[in-house]
């Protein structure tokens, strides 16, 4: 009697939105496999029978993105080429109800925080042991470290709390187990990443433990470069900067979104601060910290931003000459306390406004960048592109911020080692140089 062979199952994660997604589906592949399932990210390879889609719903654009991205995925299940499509994160979170009548397709959507409901899906237990032996889907040689989740700030606009959930931190000796297992794995550089990062703490050893969790990280052999990602301005933790100055494994870096300067927007946004504060935590920052790169985001086009409010964000961009800036374009969001207000700032305005921010921050890194001409610098390598070798200094993360191109014709340099490179040429963004050990 002859017996049917069944193929087995494979996996494709598809990935949207931020890096705290991608941690979300590196656990979920992690955890798929340590249940026996073959599973790929964002394979090219259309050999997939179940696709899984991590969705981001923190604006329009995003939005618009993870949807587009699920009907694509419902077609192809329609025509046949693929058994299950489920449906994940911030997107499913917070429209559920709404996605589970406009696209059917979908054989189930989960929230944010269901990863133990989806895996029931596949019959599969969720594996405490894996925690710590997360697969990263990075380039080996750096990992993002989400050290909480969910966040207990109350800013109008933004509607992260509807998705995520209030703050919760990881216990520090979870976190320094998986970067032991990360260092062990080759993983040189840790991003910390939260929805807010000067938080962590305060609900599990009632305060603000991040300078205590960073010296625990740095003592981890094998990290040599910790990256601090969205840090929150008001009531901002000062002993960070005292951790960052005495640990030479933190980097000089801080990502710290400050959204406006403007102190009648700031309070129409709800920020806890005002410009005043503002300007003096950017300026002990870089008097503890000599050298410090400060990335911020900002935020155009909130409802009720006079062109005079906004003049006051181009005087402060100007001033502060922020090493890195990136630029939002307000997303009127419903549920936030700020959809409430008229969105009254039209499209174009709030477009040319962006383009004007980025004006003046263009001019500023060109600058700055012409100023380390000469000078020499430790530089991390994470690809090879065209005719270069493409790395990353102390003041730069990974995919948002400048890059050093260095020839591959006349240098050779291993992927996820540092090498000296002096400086020989600079661009507003990129930087030139040549390897010299």
């Amino acid at each position: 009697m002859k017996t049917k062979t069944l193929k087995a199952d494979k996996v494709n994660v598809i990935t949207l939105g931020c890096s705290k997604n991608i941690v979300d589906s590196e656990n979920i592949i992690t955890q798929l496999r340590g249940n026996d399932y073959e599973v790929t990210h964002e394979a090219e390879e259309d050999d997939a029978n179940i696709v899984i889609i991590n969705t981001c719903g923190f604006i329009d654009l995003a939005k618009e993105e993870s949807v587009n991205t699920i009907l694509e995925y419902a077609e192809v299940k329609k025509e046949g080429r693929i058994e299950k499509l489920y449906v994940t994160g911030c997107l499913s979170q917070r429209y559920k109800d709404d996605l589970e009548e406009e696209i059917p397709e979908v054989d189930a959507y989960f929230g944010t925080l269901e990863l133990p409901a989806l895996l029931e899906k596949f019959g599969a237990d969720y594996q405490h042991e894996l925690l710590g032996q997360r697969k990263i889907t990075t380039p080996q040689h750096f990992a993002y470290l989400k050290i909480s989740e969910g966040c207990n700030r109350t800013c109008s606009f933004c509607a992260i709390p509807l998705m995520r959930g209030g703050h919760v931190s990881r216990p520090i000796e979870e976190l320094v187990k998986e970067a032991e297992n990360l260092a062990k794995r080759g993983v040189k550089e840790l991003m910390l990443i939260a929805q807010e990062l000067t938080y962590y703490g305060l609900d599990l050893y009632k305060k603000r433990e991040l300078p205590k969790l960073l010296h625990a990280l740095a003592d981890v052999e094998g990290i040599e470069w910790i990256r601090l990602h969205y840090a929150y301005p008001s009531k901002f933790p000062m002993d960070i900067f005292e951790a960052m100055a005495e640990r030479k494994e933190v980097c000089n870096y801080l990502d710290i979104p400050l959204q406006h300067s403007s102190d009648t927007v700031l309070e129409r946004m709800r920020r806890q601060i005002t410009k005043k504060e503002t300007r003096d935590l950017i300026n002990y920052a870089r008097e503890r910290v000599p050298g410090i790169a400060i990335r911020t985001t900002l935020l155009v086009g909130f409802p009720g931003e006079t062109e005079e409010e906004f003049q006051d964000l181009c005087d402060f961009v100007e001033e502060m000459r922020f090493e890195r800036v990136g630029v939002f374009q307000y997303s009127h969001e419903e549920d936030t306390r700020a959809h409430d207000l008229p969105d009254d700032v039209p499209a174009e305005v709030k477009a040319e406004r962006a383009s004007r921010i980025m004006e003046i921050q263009q001019d500023i890194s060109f600058d700055k960048n012409q100023e380390k001409i000469g000078q020499v610098l430790q530089v991390l390598f994470d690809r090879k592109e065209g005719g270069y070798f493409v790395g990353r200094t102390e003041a730069d993360s990974a995919e948002v911020d400048n890059e050093v191109l260095v020839d591959a014709k006349e240098n050779y340099i291993r992927l996820g080692d540092f090498a000296q490179v002096e400086i020989t040429g600079a661009e507003e963004f990129d930087l030139y140089g040549k390897v010299v050990s």
